[in-house]
């Protein structure tokens, strides 16, 4: 597995163009696609079912929107190569970016890592938030020669060839007056979020549906934007509190402009955040460190308590389908569904953008094929980060064989280490970042700081 697992594409590699392709779903998954597409074809088209907002405001369909969201540097990468100049905008416009270790407060599974020294990787973290992000990046796209966004629409179903053996269009239906036309499409792509549709037109079409792979979390999150008194934290500008075993409940706390931050509370199934405004406060108490709460009582509220809940996280193999039409292909959430406390949604798009554009440079032929196995290589080391850090907490339920088990183990020996040496936690924060395969944890210069860093201290929970 290659370190970098974000490589950027090779500038210079020929690409066919030719063509019309119809990206379902205009969110940041089918955007990033979207754009990707744009350089093999002469004519994309992006159909989303909610009325697009003219100005970065919350929509219906994306209501994870009001929550907080983070790009990961993975992501990061990836939005500098699919949109030049995008994340020099945000800083120039004020969007917070965090550069130095001193900037974040990160305390995954209970642990608070080091916030010594300087990243050794120079990829920092931007904090728009996630409409202000998405309605940049729309415009961006909008903007593309040869790129329509058709809002108000709805995917219906699917057109083929009389064998069945290829997609040749999607059936459209209009909201509102529920006129239906077809849209003819050399390819068609999925991205219409956890929710697609791909699995019952496979199996309408005559297909086999994927397997999927199911972690029940019963995730519930509530957020609120707070302002804060200029310099209330510090220099910090995140605080992640991670759930740990026999406290299964978390919290983010994000800068977004000046004097505008998010809190995000979180909880697992039994242990869920309150929408009340003054429950909610004190659902923060025992997660937060006692001086970020002293803040957060100060703050003015700047809206109420909003809810989300999120069930299970659910990954499809494609990629282990013997059959599989062609002119299709199913892309971001629509594949995998990550759990949202870990933040890796947008980031593991831009990996799979990353992996179509890989894919489209060799040619047209067998393009989900090799598509979905490209996308699969990228989206393991998220899924697996994810699926372990859920069942290494006793309220998750779920199989846990023994690689689970001495790979939850390790990695708790990694981040007591990464408590007091700021080399390891670079290492663990480059990992979790999706920047780096969790190879490197295993160098033999990073395993001998590990195990002295447990030898000299026992491990300390935040």
């Amino acid at each position: 597995m290659p370190d970098d697992i974000a490589r950027p594409p090779d500038p210079a590699e020929p690409r066919p163009r030719g063509g019309h392709c119809v990206v379902l779903g205009a969110s940041i998954a089918g955007l990033f696609a979207a754009r990707v597409l744009s350089d093999a074809f002469d004519r994309v088209t992006v159909v989303d079912r909610d009325a697009l907002p003219e100005t970065d405001e919350n929509r219906r369909g994306v209501p994870q929107g009001r929550h907080a969201h983070a790009i990961l540097p993975a992501g990061t990468r990836g939005l500098q190569q699919l949109f030049p100049g995008l994340l020099e905008e945000f800083e120039a416009d004020g969007v917070p970016v965090v550069r130095e270790p001193v900037e974040m407060h990160f305390a995954p599974g209970g642990h608070l890592l080091c916030q010594e020294g300087r990243y050794a990787d120079p990829t920092p973290t931007y904090q728009p938030t996630r409409p202000r992000l998405e309605g940049q990046v729309r415009r961006r796209v909008g903007a593309l020669p040869g790129v329509e966004i058709i809002d108000r629409c709805e995917a219906a179903g699917l057109t083929g060839t009389p064998d069945r053996t290829r997609v040749t269009g999607v059936r459209l239906v209009r909201r509102g007056d529920g006129a239906e036309r077809e849209l003819a499409a050399d390819l068609v792509v999925d991205a219409t979020g956890r929710g697609g549709r791909t699995t019952r037109w496979l199996s309408d079409l005559g297909y086999e549906p994927p397997r999927e792979d199911r972690i029940a979390v019963d995730i519930k999150y509530v957020s609120r934007n707070l302002r804060l008194a200029p310099g209330a934290l510090g220099r910090r500008k995140v605080v992640i509190v991670g759930a740990a075993p026999g406290r299964p409940t978390g919290a983010t706390l994000l800068q977004h402009g000046a004097d505008h931050w998010m809190l995000t509370l979180i909880g697992y199934g039994g242990h869920h955040p309150p929408t009340d405004p003054g429950e909610f406060l004190e659902f923060a108490k025992p997660v937060m460190p006692s001086d970020v709460f002293e803040a957060l009582c100060a703050a003015e509220p700047l809206d109420d308590p909003v809810a989300h809940r999120y069930p299970a996280s659910v990954r499809r193999r494609y990629e282990r389908l013997e059959r599989f039409p062609e002119g299709l292909l199913v892309f971001g959430d629509a594949i995998c569904s990550f759990n949202p406390v870990y933040g890796q949604g947008m980031s593991v798009a831009a990996l799979q953008a990353d992996a179509l554009r890989e894919c489209l440079g060799k040619g047209r032929d067998r393009l989900s094929y090799r598509f979905f196995r490209a996308a699969a290589r990228r989206i393991e080391v998220a899924w697996q980060m994810a699926v372990g850090s859920d069942l290494s907490l006793p309220e998750v339920t779920g199989p846990r064989p023994l690689p689970v088990r001495l790979t939850n183990a390790f990695f708790d020996r990694v981040m007591t280490a990464a408590e007091r040496d700021p080399v390891v936690a670079q290492e663990f924060v480059k990992v979790g970042s999706l920047l780096s395969s969790p190879l490197i944890l295993l160098h033999p210069r990073t395993v001998g700081r590990v195990l002295l860093g447990n030898l000299l201290h026992p491990a300390r929970r935040d």
